[in-house]
């Protein structure tokens, strides 16, 4: 009898409940029932929260007695819209009448497709079973799902499970619904199934499975021809999504799977993934940080498909510069793990970093959490602390004359106070940041290439069709019309 991945017990020996952990081994090594039902405890495991604090926190709360109103002021208010005031309170910007952006190619497939092909709101999901598949091991976690390895009990064939946390129901379709019209495309993770537990009504999502090597452990492995080929295996997926009329919105390393040996590419996580409509305002609270485009930062609404463009820059900068010979020998011993890290670290690195490493024994995995690899290779290339120092990071390297052509372009009035904190910056060359290190892959046409991927003007940066066909990209077109003629 196949096991039932959402009761998150493992097909292992030991029958080890799921690493969410949170019920304690005395509950796992007796006949002693769970100090809650089934349902509260994969609510649990969905939401993060633990059971006895929550319901410690729900009887003070009704011990709590009200709050009194707030006084009344006689003193006035000033009189702000709505938008300006949210402007205010995120500090970004208020956007004038007059200057509205369309997307420059597939503006109109939604346009043109019949509702059905993008109204989500309206699936309705046809539900597989889940006893057919088992879990084996955690692999992941975001902030709206947990990932398992996975198989499929009556065949064995590997694959993914992607548990939902509680959203939205019409998130979870949306997903679903651009999964189901983006399948088949070239480097899109297949959608195999859809499941859902009979009593907590928890969704699983079933992919493919990808034998993805974590990026921090591959990249400084990659030579110059590997990061053309992934990062243009990469552009085709794009092209083939928004030529359905979909942006990702959430580009970045961790969600690009690549299988070294086989040379295969999946682009993952379609959370936060959205139709395109020309002339719609978004959500700016897209993306991830370090790979945010400058209009989610300024707050203009009515970005597109180049937002994904942008998010490819900052990941190609970011591969550039993790990639070197030194750093390459040193991720490896760490990945093994033997002392010839120490040794390797002091002859080619300051003391001081060699001590964090050895306090702190770090491996290939952690080094990218403690920072290391961002001290020694820019990576990520733009690293803010927050949304508005991250608008600043760009600044000081795209100059902040360019930023407020942009700005006046789309009629843009940048907060008072983050344009306090941007300041004034000029341009810097990109010949700044090749070093002795990354000086072999920094030919003429990838910094070309990634000048202008890295453009404050969406409107200027190419589509995903266009930067397949940049120079950069030759020998990866050389290579496959070789293949094709053997």
């Amino acid at each position: 009898m196949a096991l039932r991945p959402l009761e998150l017990i493992l097909s292992h020996q030991n029958n080890y409940l799921l690493s969410s952990i949170l019920i304690s081994s005395s509950y796992l090594s007796s006949n002693l029932s769970p100090p809650f039902p089934p349902v509260t405890f994969l609510r649990r495991i969905a939401s993060r929260a633990p059971f006895f604090v929550s319901q410690r926190q729900k009887q003070k709360e009704k011990n709590q007695p009200p709050s009194p109103p707030p006084p009344q002021s006689n003193r006035l208010r000033p009189s702000f819209s709505l938008s300006e005031t949210l402007a205010q309170k995120i500090g970004k910007s208020i956007r004038r009448p007059g200057a509205p952006s369309k997307a420059r190619v597939y503006s109109d497939i939604n346009v043109i497709r019949p509702k059905e092909y993008w109204d989500y709101e309206s699936l309705a999901v046809q539900w597989g079973e889940q006893d057919d598949y088992e879990v084996v091991r955690k692999v992941g976690r975001g902030k709206y799902s947990e990932v398992f390895e996975g198989v499929h009990s009556t065949d064995n064939e590997k694959c993914i499970i992607k548990i939902l946390k509680p959203v939205k129901k019409k998130k979870i379709k949306r997903e679903i619904k651009i999964l189901q019209n983006l399948c088949g495309g070239p480097n899109i993770v297949k959608l195999l199934d859809i499941v859902r537990d009979q009593q907590s009504k928890t969704p699983s999502l079933i992919f493919e499975y990808v034998n993805n090597t974590d990026f921090k452990v591959l990249y400084p492995t990659l030579s110059d021809f590997d990061i053309r080929y992934y990062i243009n295996e990469l552009l085709k997926a794009l092209d083939y999504c928004h030529s359905q009329g979909i942006m990702h919105r959430d580009v970045k390393p961790h969600n690009v799977m690549i299988d070294h040996e086989q040379r295969k590419l999946r682009l993952i996580d379609w959370g936060l993934a959205e139709f395109y409509h020309p002339g719609k305002e978004y959500n700016v609270r897209v993306a991830s940080r370090y790979f945010k485009g400058p209009e989610l930062l300024v707050d203009l609404q009515d970005y597109d498909y180049s937002l994904d463009l942008w998010s490819l820059g900052c990941m190609f900068a970011g591969m550039y510069a993790f990639a070197n010979s030194v750093l390459r020998k040193i991720c490896l011993d760490i990945s093994i793990g033997g002392p010839p890290l120490y040794q390797a670290a002091a002859q080619s690195y300051p003391r001081k970093m060699c001590s964090i490493l050895v306090d702190f024994d770090l491996r290939a995995c952690h080094l990218w959490d403690h920072g290391w690899l961002m001290i020694f290779r820019k990576e990520p290339f733009f690293y803010g602390h927050d949304n508005q120092d991250q608008l600043v990071k760009i600044a000081k390297v795209l100059g902040t004359d360019e930023l407020n052509a942009y700005l006046n372009k789309y009629r843009l009035d940048l907060d008072p106070h983050l344009a306090a904190l941007v300041g004034r910056h000029s341009r810097k060359p990109w010949m700044k940041f090749i070093n002795a290190d990354n000086q072999h892959l920094a030919v003429p046409e990838a910094i070309d290439f990634v000048d202008k991927l890295l453009r404050y003007d969406h409107q200027e940066r190419p589509t995903a069709k266009e930067a397949m066909a940049h120079p950069y990209f030759y020998p990866v077109r050389n290579a496959e019309s070789s293949r094709i003629r053997a």
